[in-house]
């Protein structure tokens, strides 16, 4: 788990810290982290259905901030519970752009231990930086 949920930023709203040794592992563990808001186990979302994302942005948190929100976006549209396992992130004239693979299935209260229902990323505190371990970001999100 490249993941730590923060308890002391956001009193009516979800706050976690995703990492990761590069940019894609940080993106990685950061839609895991968005899934695990939602379920109490990230590993009860099965590989049944798969979406391609494709996210453009002007710099690294604004795309980390799209990518999260068209994960939710697809909760919300078509009731799916999505996991990334690899996402590729690249330099396209002056913006970056990342394309994943999605994969998951449709939301069972039955199947999953459902937790809270995640409506938006939020702006508050939100900020992706490099560290000398790798990078790292602080989410919150709108539940």
């Amino acid at each position: 788990m490249s993941y730590r949920y923060l308890e002391d930023i956001a009193i009516a709203d979800v706050a976690f810290e995703a990492w990761g040794k590069t940019r894609e592992e940080l993106f990685t563990s950061a839609a895991d982290a968005l899934t695990n808001v939602m379920v109490e186990d990230v590993k009860s979302v099965r590989s049944v259905e798969h979406r391609d994302i494709h996210v453009e942005a002007g710099n690294l948190e604004r795309l980390l901030f799209e990518y999260l929100q068209t994960i939710i976006f697809y909760k919300d549209a078509e009731q799916l519970l999505l996991r990334v396992p690899r996402v590729s992130i690249t330099q396209e004239d002056s913006s970056l752009a990342l394309d994943a693979q999605a994969m998951g299935e449709k939301i069972s209260p039955n199947r999953h231990g459902l937790l809270a229902d995640v409506k938006a990323v939020t702006l508050h505190r939100f900020g992706v930086k490099e560290t000398p371990e790798g990078w790292k970001a602080t989410v919150v999100l709108d539940i």
